[in-house]
C-alpha cells in the first residue's frame, strides 16, 4: 500500500473508533461498551477463546479465494480470447451473475449438507462471476495490433498469453478481487452461523445469545480486521506482481 493509503486507512480507524467512544459515553447502554473495554477484553480472550474461530474463518476465505481464482481466471480467459467459447458461456454468466448468492443458500445446504463444502460453496459464487468477467474484459480490451505483432514474430498461443494475456490481465483480476472480499466476508459470516461450531460467524452469534456484549464486539472487531488485513494483502500483491504499473 501507498504511503496515503496506509494514512488513509489510520484516519479511518481513528474516526471509527472516536464516534464509537462517544456513542458509548453519551448512551451509557451496556449493548454499546466502550472500545478501549473491547479492546481490552480481545487481549484477554483472543488466545484462549477467539485464535481458533479466527483460523477456521481464515483458512475459509483464503480456500474461497484460491478456487475462485484457480477457476475463474482460465474461464475467463478462454471467454475474452475465444469468440465461441465467450457466445456460449456469456449467456449462463449473465443469467446467473445477478442471482443474490444469499437466496441460494438453502440451495446448497440442501445439496451438500451443512459442513464445510456449502461454506466454500457460498464464497466461491460470491467471487468467482467477479473474476470471470473480469478476465474475459480485460482480454477482450487488449488492441488486436498487439496480438498481431506478437503473432507476427512466430510467437506461440502460450508465449502469448504470458506474454500479452496475463501481464494485461492480472492488475484487474486482483481489484475484482479485492472488491468481492467485502461481500464474501459477509457471507462467510451468515454461513457460520449453521452446522458450524468454529467459526468468527458462530463466535460471535453464540456471544450475542450469551448477551455476553464485550466478547460479541470482539468478534465484530477480530472480523472486520480479518477483511482488512486480506484486502491489504491483495494490494501488496498487486504491488508486487504489477510493479511495472
Amino acid at each position: 500500500m501507498s504511503k496515503e493509503k496506509w494514512l488513509g486507512s489510520v484516519y479511518g480507524f481513528i474516526v471509527v473508533i472516536v464516534l464509537w467512544y462517544l456513542a458509548a459515553v453519551i448512551t451509557k447502554l451496556p449493548i454499546i461498551p466502550s472500545p478501549i473495554a473491547v479492546f481490552a477484553n480481545i487481549a484477554v480472550i483472543f488466545a484462549s477463546k477467539m485464535e481458533i474461530h479466527l483460523l477456521f474463518s481464515l483458512g475459509r476465505i483464503v480456500e474461497g479465494i484460491a478456487i475462485s481464482i484457480i477457476i475463474g481466471v482460465p474461464l475467463g480467459f478462454l471467454m475474452g480470447y475465444f469468440e465461441r467459447v465467450d457466445k456460449v458461456l456469456s449467456p449462463l454468466v449473465y443469467f446467473t451473475y445477478p442471482v443474490p448468492k444469499i437466496a441460494l443458500l438453502p440451495v446448497v445446504m440442501l445439496l451438500f449438507g451443512l459442513g464445510e463444502s456449502s461454506k466454500l460453496i457460498m464464497i466461491v459464487l460470491i467471487i468467482i462471476f467477479q473474476i470471470i468477467i473480469t478476465a474475459r474484459d480485460a482480454v477482450k480490451d487488449i488492441p488486436q495490433e498487439t496480438f498481431r505483432s506478437l503473432q507476427s514474430l512466430g510467437a506461440s498461443r502460450w508465449q502469448t498469453f504470458s506474454e500479452i494475456v496475463l501481464p494485461a490481465s492480472i492488475a484487474e483480476i486482483l481489484t475484482s478481487t479485492r472488491l468481492a472480499l467485502g461481500t464474501a466476508v459477509s457471507i462467510l459470516f451468515f454461513t457460520e452461523t449453521f452446522g458450524t461450531e468454529y467459526g468468527m460467524g458462530y463466535f460471535i452469534m453464540d456471544s450475542w445469545m450469551r448477551v455476553n456484549y464485550l466478547d460479541m464486539y470482539a468478534g465484530i472487531v477480530v472480523l472486520s480486521l480479518m477483511g482488512f488485513v486480506l484486502f491489504v494483502a491483495i494490494d501488496l500483491a498487486e504491488n508486487y506482481i504489477c510493479a511495472w504499473r
